[in-house]
């Protein structure tokens, strides 16, 4: 065992608390609902990227590489200036919604490198130019840009021509687990010598302006290079700063002056590390040298190629020479680092595939976030401050003020989505249960408890609409990780977490039955169901023509989940017979499910095309009338993913399960004809559970792996590439409504046009398909096979499918035999420059043609995915 499964075993036992500290500050909180007091919910221009730096938060911290508590009281994070910039480099800049030509983006370059799960040894490098930041070119240019041309990015501008930037290395260290060693290594990566303040900052998150509580705590200078904290709920914390730099103290204080015009003389605000650096004013900051926040001012000189090092401690301990093993503590944490992931990667040789795969397990480790949010008392306002709108008590998220959050969080990207999403969480905890599977396994709780959903069984969505509606993949997630974890522990099953869940689950169940299946036909009309502008209208809106979508993807869903509810309710009864009987309903509730896919509920219309061979969605509007909406895209898709394969060892050990199916079989035989032979077992007397019988099967993995519809090299698409010369086309006596294929950024604005799901390549789509390929095969083995590509004549297995499906998704970030990645595109500087190209992005989607990463520059979220895969 490895000191890193230790600490973790430790933490775990509560015997020592290895995460109390972690990368817990969001990349940006400016911009967020949370922040947001504004009548109108205009989140972005309420609280935009100018305001930040003078704006106390009342949610939550940002900074760039930054670190907390796990309750986010006291946070560190670094700041830097070149001597060029208008402001201080301390929080990521990028466009908000409006201003992006494809909505929000970050504008900056920066890579998570290493973590480990108890974050007893991180990395991260921010790339920071030397010449003054080009904040006005870029908005200027992406707003002269339409939506049918690509986003003007950091890179486009030349700012890192010439190598004029400086490469910022931010380290962690743990000594233990309140005795934390931070390393900042910079290096001139110019031709010329350069010039660069590093300011690394300190400071606790206001929880005293609100009215809730008026504690204040508060820092101090103490002996030459040291700042002595308290803090009621923390206690005693020392900040040790190597060389003795300028200390400069300040409030974390909305600046009133400058944010709203209020008289402020003599206060020290947020902003006053920033005024006092870039402006020279000596009375922002507190000549006391106390405060709420504080900054070491490190003035480095670097010739070209140098580096420098800046050395920091923030310990519960006094230590006369803080930094007299320093080194040894690094070295040590980082050989630990290393022991810990060859482990992981003991079956992987490629130095390559090892990188990515490490890089992507930092990102998913840095993306954790103290994600604090109370619903109530944020559509209330708080008692200190001015009285809230009236029309924010009936506006956004006003039917949840039982939301109560206050955790740590996996975030699908701490800039662009610096907030939980429902199905994002539940992919996230798949490759996060490979290095900490109790983690994975607590964020899979967390949305079930009662602070999370909704007194009528619904998970919250997001916070921008937490009453939205996302695909019920829970379930799924949560019997994956209850097996990976089994099989961490030699077999040993954690039987409270699976049973925990599964009873909440069922609750989650119940609504989607009683909200999203009004017509009670067991068809759903889920929404958009996070597939954003996939479909013809906007499906979380009214129709234009009024009606419902009876949705193809809603209800293969609720296939998924009803099988996923069995699978789990069957291994409980391995120990608790009166599982036996939920696991019989659930199986009920999947024929009938099955039977509405074919025949629409009532035997009157059906969700399969028989001359397509295909699934589309339908159009049922107040006339009674139903059309197929037929655009072939991964909708038609998902009724692949309702595949589960049970054995019949376990069906002999649960009669009364046993009895029940063979019952509905037998006296409901419309129900049985409907899906796979569940009586007859396939390879080594296995039993099948699916939507899909052989022949529709073979039918939609034909069209899936045709290169000219869905297969693209490096994956499954969205949206068949039949649409690019033949767009679909709805009309109505107002408006004709057009769908086509696009395989990089949106042409359409629903959802603010910053994702498309009309072409690209997806990850998480991708890894369920792969993942069903597998599941269908250990039931039918080598005696199914198909070809591949469709019309090549190579008859391949489904797992020598599934495999090559791996293979391409993974080229995506592998390089090639050129050296060269897809998913850099033609960005020279990233595919050649060695400063820049064995540095991995995890964008949120691919291009569906040339694999070019594209939206979120960090949603290691889903895209994390790919440490399985690999």
């Amino acid at each position: 065992m490895t000191q890193e499964q230790l600490r973790l075993r430790e933490n775990n036992a509560q015997t020592a608390h290895w995460k109390k500290f972690g990368p817990y500050l969001t990349e940006r909180q400016w911009g967020t609902v949370r922040e947001d007091y504004s009548p109108d919910g205009n989140a972005w221009d309420y609280l935009p990227h100018d305001m930040a730096r003078s704006t106390a938060y009342r949610w939550g911290e940002e900074g760039i590489g930054g670190i907390s508590d796990d309750e986010q009281l006291l946070c560190f994070s670094v700041a830097l200036w070149n001597g060029a910039d208008n402001q201080l480099k301390e929080r990521l800049f990028g466009l908000t919604n409006g201003q992006g030509n494809h909505g929000e983006d970050v504008k900056e370059c920066y890579y998570y490198l290493d973590s480990t799960p108890t974050h007893s040894y991180m990395k991260m490098l921010y790339k920071y130019p030397q010449r003054a930041f080009p904040y006005k070119k870029l908005l200027d240019e992406n707003a002269r840009r339409t939506r049918l041309e690509p986003e003007y990015e950091l890179l486009d501008t030349g700012i890192f021509n010439e190598g004029r930037y400086f490469d910022v290395f931010i380290e962690y260290a743990k000594a233990s687990s309140n005795d934390i060693l931070i390393q900042v290594t910079v290096h001139n990566r110019g031709p010329r010598r350069a010039r660069l303040q590093v300011l690394p900052q300190l400071w606790f998150r206001n929880t005293w302006s609100w009215g809730q509580d008026d504690y204040q705590p508060e820092m101090h200078a103490g002996k030459p290079g040291c700042v002595n904290l308290h803090h009621k709920t923390l206690g005693q914390y020392h900040f040790y700063c190597d060389q003795k730099p300028t200390l400069l103290f300040c409030d974390n204080e909305t600046n009133g002056v400058r944010r709203y015009g209020l008289p402020g003389q003599g206060r020290f605000f947020k902003d006053g590390i920033n005024d006092y650096v870039v402006a020279g004013n000596k009375s922002a900051v507190n000549q006391e040298q106390r405060g709420t926040k504080v900054a070491a001012q490190y003035h480095l000189t670097l010739a070209p190629g140098q580096q420098r090092v800046v050395r920091l401690r923030l310990s519960k301990n006094e230590w006369d020479a803080p930094f007299a093993n320093f080194e040894r503590h690094f070295d040590t944490r980082k050989r630990e680092a290393d022991e810990f992931y060859d482990c992981i990667q003991e079956t992987l040789t490629s130095p390559d595939a090892r990188n990515i795969q490490r890089q992507a397990f930092a990102g998913m480790l840095w993306s954790k976030q103290y994600y604090y949010y109370d619903v109530a008392q944020w559509l209330d306002g708080d008692p200190a401050m001015a009285p809230a709108d009236p029309g924010r008590r009936q506006g956004r998220n006003s039917k949840w003020r039982h939301l109560y959050n206050a955790d740590i969080i996996s975030m699908p990207d701490k800039w662009e989505y610096p907030w939980y999403a429902a199905w994002d969480l539940a992919f996230h905890c798949i490759p996060l249960a490979m290095v900490d599977a109790e983690f994975a396994k607590t964020q899979l709780r967390l949305l079930t408890k009662d602070g999370y959903m909704h007194p009528s069984g619904q998970l919250p969505a997001y916070e921008w609409n937490l009453n939205d509606v996302n695909p019920p993949v829970h379930a799924w997630a949560t019997w994956r990780v209850y097996q990976m974890d089994k099989k961490l522990h030699n077999g040993r099953p954690d039987t409270p977490f699976l049973e925990a869940v599964f009873h909440k689950l069922a609750l989650n169940f119940t609504w989607w039955v009683n909200r999203k299946d009004k017509s009670e036909r067991n068809i759903f009309e889920g929404g958009f169901l996070g597939l954003d502008n996939i479909g013809v209208f906007d499906r979380s809106a009214p129709l234009p023509t009024g009606g419902k979508i009876e949705q193809s993807d809603g209800t293969s869903w609720m296939a998924m989940f009803a099988m996923n509810m069995v699978r789990m309710a069957l291994e409980l009864a391995k120990t608790n017979p009166v599982y036996q009987e939920m696991a019989g309903k659930f199986f009920e509730h999947f024929l009938y499910i099955a039977d509405a896919m074919t025949r629409g509920g009532d035997g009157a219309f059906n969700l399969w095309d028989e001359e397509d061979r295909f699934y589309y969605d339908v159009l049922h509007t107040p006339d009674d009338a139903r059309t197929k909406l037929k655009v072939r895209s991964i909708v038609g898709l998902i009724p692949l993913f309702a595949i589960e394969v049970i054995d019949q060892e376990l069906l002999d050990a649960l009669p009364e399960f046993t009895g029940r199916a063979r019952w509905l079989i037998e006296n409901r035989p419309h129900l049985a004809q409907l899906v796979s032979r569940w009586e007859e077992p396939g390879k080594a007397a296995r039993h099948k559970l699916s939507l899909l019988r052989q022949d529709r099967l073979r039918s939609l993995l034909t069209r899936m792996l045709d290169e000219e519809e869905f297969l693209s090299d490096y994956g499954i698409r969205a949206m068949s590439r039949y649409h690019l010369e033949h767009p679909y086309v709805f009309s109505t006596p107002d408006a004709d409504f057009s769908v086509g294929y696009v395989p990089g950024e949106a042409e359409s604005s629903m959802f603010g046009g910053n994702s498309n799901w009309r072409g690209p390549i997806w990850f998480p789509i991708n890894y369920l398909i792969i993942e069903s390929l597998q599941r269908y095969h250990f039931y039918y083995g080598d005696s199914f096979q198909i070809e591949f590509p469709t019309g090549s004549g190579n008859l391949h297995t489904l797992k020598q499918v599934a495999d090559a499906l791996s293979a391409r998704l993974t080229r995506l970030l592998l390089k090639d035999e050129n050296g060269r990645r897809p998913a850099f595109g033609d960005a020279e500087l990233l595919q050649t420059d060695p400063h820049f190209r064995d540095y991995l992005y995890f964008h949120e989607y691919f291009h569906g043609d040339n694999g070019r990463g594209m939206g979120a520059s960090h949603q290691t979220g889903w895209t994390g995915l790919i440490v399985r895969l690999l």
